[in-house]
C-alpha cells in the first residue's frame, strides 16, 4: 500500500484529526505541510486537491479529498468498513453523526476559535470563544461522567473529531482544570496504541 499523502499544517487540530485517524488505523502516511503565510494552500498544484484551497487534504492512489470529518469517514469506510470507529448500528451511528456535527460547530466556534486568537492573532472575539467553550465542556462533563467514549462503549470516529483541539484548549486560554471527566477522556484517548499527538505550542497565563 502506497502512503496516504496527508496536506496539512501543523498546529491545524483539523489536521492533527486526520493524522490522528490515520496512525489509529495503523495506515502508512506521509505529512506534506504547506506554507500558509506564504499562500502554499492558494497555488495551483494544491488547488487540483483541495479546490478551496483548505488543510487539511488528503491524496489516496489518486484519489483526492478534503474537509477534515469527510477524510474521518472515508478512512473509516475504506480502511476499517466493519470496526467499531464508525458503527453499524443506527443509534450509535447517530450519536457518532451527531458529534461529528458538534467537532464542526460547538468545538470550532469555542476552543477552536478562542486558540486561532492567541495562536494565531485572527480576528475573533476571544471572550466569546473562550464563554463558547466553558458552555461545551460542562456538557461534556456530565455527558462523561458515566461512560469512558463521547458515542458508544468504545472509541469512535466522534472521539478523534472532537480530541485535538479540546486537548490543546488552554493554548487558547481555556482552562481545563475545572473538568475532571474531560481530562480523563483525553488521557484515555492519548493511552491509545499508535497515538501521536499535535505540536504543542505555549499556553498563555490563565486568568
Amino acid at each position: 500500500m502506497k502512503p496516504i499523502k496527508l496536506y496539512r499544517t501543523p498546529k491545524s487540530g483539523h489536521c492533527h484529526r486526520v493524522e490522528l485517524m490515520l496512525a489509529l488505523l495503523g495506515l502508512p502516511y506521509e505529512t506534506i505541510d504547506l506554507d500558509m503565510a506564504a499562500g502554499a494552500h492558494k497555488a495551483p498544484d494544491f488547488l487540483k486537491v483541495s479546490p478551496f484551497g483548505l488543510v487539511p487534504a488528503i491524496e489516496d492512489d489518486g484519489y483526492t479529498l478534503a474537509d477534515s470529518n469527510a477524510i474521518l469517514v472515508y478512512l473509516v469506510k475504506t480502511y476499517a468498513p466493519d470496526s467499531d470507529w464508525l458503527p453499524a448500528d443506527p443509534k450509535v451511528a447517530a450519536e457518532v453523526q451527531r458529534w461529528l456535527t458538534i467537532a464542526a460547530d460547538n468545538v470550532y466556534s469555542g476552543p477552536c476559535a478562542a486558540r486561532l486568537v492567541t495562536l494565531f492573532g485572527a480576528p475573533l472575539n476571544h471572550e466569546a470563544a473562550i464563554a463558547k467553550a466553558h458552555a461545551l465542556f460542562k456538557v461534556m462533563e456530565a455527558h462523561l461522567a458515566d461512560r469512558n467514549w463521547l458515542a458508544a462503549d468504545v472509541i469512535t470516529a466522534a472521539d478523534v473529531a472532537c480530541f485535538s483541539y479540546i486537548a490543546h484548549a488552554p493554548e487558547g486560554g481555556v482552562d481545563l482544570a475545572p473538568y475532571p471527566n474531560l481530562r480523563a477522556w483525553i488521557a484515555r484517548v492519548e493511552a491509545e496504541p499508535n497515538f501521536v499527538g499535535m505540536v504543542a505550542s505555549p499556553v498563555p497565563e490563565l486568568a
